[in-house]
């Protein structure tokens, strides 16, 4: 099986992102994690995103928000949506994820 992280850090790319997991998970089957850190953890709150978010959740996606940058933004984990988790720092997941093998994309 693959594995494979997206990385966002641009609220506006947001739409790209969510259709760039759904046409991979289309594509093939895959272990997905989409990393959130920088000005785009906010869409973790964001109603726009919640039913595409919804669905690739259902499809075994895992959503992680970065710690450090909610709080740059006075964000608590409660602020987003339940089956967001978080860690302590983006960057740390990013090394770690890519170092056991992940495939990064950035849209």
């Amino acid at each position: 099986m693959y594995h494979v992280i997206f990385h966002i850090d641009e609220e506006e790319k947001w739409p790209l992102l969510l259709g760039n997991v759904e046409n991979l998970l289309a594509g093939m089957t895959a272990e997905v994690e989409v990393l959130a850190n920088g000005a785009a953890v906010v869409g973790y709150k964001s109603e726009a995103f919640i039913n595409q978010m919804n669905s690739l959740k259902s499809q075994g996606v895992q959503f992680v928000a970065c710690r450090n940058a909610l709080n740059a933004r006075h964000l608590l984990k409660e602020d987003l949506f339940a089956f967001v988790s978080v860690v302590p720092a983006g960057v740390v997941e990013l090394v770690e994820k890519q170092s056991s093998g992940y495939a990064y994309i950035k849209p």
